[in-house]
């Protein structure tokens, strides 16, 4: 059934059902594969309905062919070529339409912003995860204690 295909191949099918998950895709009279969600496009698909329609004509890239039963697994995102990475924008010539450039002043009981953790005794040594996790969560304790001083005054 599927000897006549190559994982690799890159051929013409047409989509003969639409599921959640993906899309059956008919190579040829005897054999159909499957092209899972995930697959369809590069970007993603909320509804694959929006893509894809039952009777279209699609390029299918053969992924995988299962051994035992034959079945085969597509790709249309694999025939496609991947998009350009959006361009950095720099940030110091990026300025907001209407507003006064100048410091945001933070609201009240507003964070100023993230905290890290710095493990005092040991700067420049490798910490676990488990390491850093406690002292994440002594720092997160300490954060809390003193919001709880500032809201009992």
């Amino acid at each position: 059934m599927s000897d006549k295909f190559e994982v690799g191949a890159i051929i013409e099918g047409t989509v003969t059902a639409i599921k959640l998950f993906g899309a059956f895709v008919a190579l040829n009279d005897q054999s159909q594969g499957l092209v899972h969600i995930s697959h369809v496009s590069h970007g993603f698909v909320k509804d694959i309905n929006d893509v894809l329609s039952v009777g279209q004509k699609i390029n299918v890239k053969i992924m995988a062919i299962e051994e035992g039963t034959g079945k085969i697994s597509l790709s249309i995102r694999e025939t496609q070529p991947a998009p350009a990475p959006p361009a950095q924008e720099d940030r110091s010539k990026k300025q907001s339409v209407g507003k006064p450039s100048g410091p945001a002043r933070p609201r009240k009981g507003a964070s100023k912003g993230p905290t890290t953790y710095q493990d005092p005794q040991n700067d420049d040594a490798f910490n676990t995860f488990e390491d850093k996790l406690k002292g994440w969560l002594k720092q997160s304790n300490e954060h809390q204690e003193a919001i709880n001083k500032r809201q009992k005054k």
